[in-house]
């Protein structure tokens, strides 16, 4: 029997800060709007829905949080159309070290319309994670994800 594999993104990065900090940066959108989101309606709880906002693209999203498992793993359906699972996973390698994956999958997309999403969605979750970096580790906020599509040369978003 064969085994079929899911298309799915997998982005990845350590984080010189300890678990549960950076477990926090991903539940309290006090700490995220520092390298990703711009706004929410809310903290990460289990069974509830949530709306992300990048207010510079005029974009959001709803987030259902289907589990957490402090310390080791967010996992959410967002309505990027269509639905799709993104897992964060967190494994302490060390007392001030983290190592963090995003997982992104469920896509219904085709051919070069399934190359594009995980185009799309691996440059995005790769953004958000050297954000994340930079603002836990040296209180840096590049603004990625607002540089990332400039609207002078971009209709993204729009």
């Amino acid at each position: 029997m064969t085994e079929t594999k899911i298309p799915t993104v997998e982005t990845q990065m350590l984080i010189r800060k300890p678990v549960a900090t950076v477990f926090q940066a991903f539940i309290d959108p006090t700490i995220t709007t520092n390298f990703w989101f711009t706004k929410s309606s809310g903290q990460l709880e289990v069974g509830k829905t949530t709306t992300w906002e990048w207010e510079m693209y005029g974009v959001s999203t709803k987030v259902f949080v289907k589990d957490i498992i402090p310390n080791k793993k967010i996992s959410i359906e967002w309505d990027d159309t269509p639905v799709t699972t993104v897992d964060f996973e967190f494994t302490a390698l060390t007392d001030d070290t983290t190592y963090v994956v995003i997982k992104n999958y469920g896509f219904k997309e085709t051919g070069d319309d399934l190359i594009q999403a995980i185009q799309d969605n691996t440059g995005g979750f790769t953004t958000v994670l050297d954000g994340m970096k930079a603002y836990l580790e040296y209180n840096l906020k590049l603004n990625l994800i607002g540089d990332k599509f400039p609207k002078e040369i971009s209709n993204h978003g729009q």
